[in-house]
């Protein structure tokens, strides 16, 4: 595939979601034909499984339920959005991508990592970004801002401290694994510090003109 497929991963609140759309926003001005998709979402069937996924009431959700629902929706985009856009060579930002399952239902409710990424392969086609910023935060910071922002938790931002502890230990072990593909920003500084750290790893790993 001749496009470019960008991830952003973190825990909850760590900010990824505003650096998607400020990188979006930075490469449509310099002139690249470029998509932002999230996850699990982005095509209609995978909106319908999210707001499943999502929904608080659904606290008696099994932990294998979970996994496959989201490798569902992850299957949905990447055969209708996200291969047909790599292949007509433009650029991929993705809000969450299998790193997310590998690290929330693999750390997190601690289901074997191995067949985790079984099914993360099986569901993406083999399909790997070639770029993943981890923006890592403090569980500390991000509960701050949850509680800032005003609003309700969602059923996965309502587990324990520990669950989320796990998530953020398992995110930091995947990025050591892969430094080749993983690059870690701390999301605790401030927003446009991170746009521009992004900006110019894009730069300097991507040839990216911006």
């Amino acid at each position: 595939m001749s496009g470019i497929f960008i991830s952003f991963e973190g825990i909850d609140f760590s900010g990824k979601t505003e650096q998607t759309q400020r990188l979006y926003e930075t490469l449509r001005k310099a002139g690249y034909d470029v998509e932002l998709l999230r996850e699990p979402g982005g095509v209609e069937i995978a909106e319908a499984i999210r707001a499943i996924l999502l929904d608080a009431k659904h606290g008696g959700m099994t932990d294998r339920a979970e996994l496959l629902l989201y490798s569902a929706a992850r299957a949905q985009i990447t055969k209708e959005k996200i291969q047909p856009l790599l292949a007509a060579g433009k650029i991929v930002i993705a809000d969450r991508f299998v790193d997310s399952t590998t690290a929330f239902q693999g750390f997190g409710r601690q289901i074997d990592l191995d067949f985790v990424r079984a099914v993360n392969r099986f569901a993406t086609w083999d399909l790997l970004p070639q770029l993943t910023f981890f923006l890592h935060i403090p569980r500390a910071v991000a509960e701050a801002r949850q509680q800032q922002s005003g609003k309700k938790k969602d059923r996965l931002e309502s587990e324990d401290h520990a669950f989320h502890e796990r998530v953020l230990q398992g995110y930091l072990q995947m990025a050591a694994a892969e430094p080749e593909r993983f690059v870690v920003v701390e999301g605790a500084q401030p927003m446009a510090t991170v746009a521009q750290q992004i900006n110019e790893t894009l730069r300097q790993k991507l040839g990216l003109k911006i």
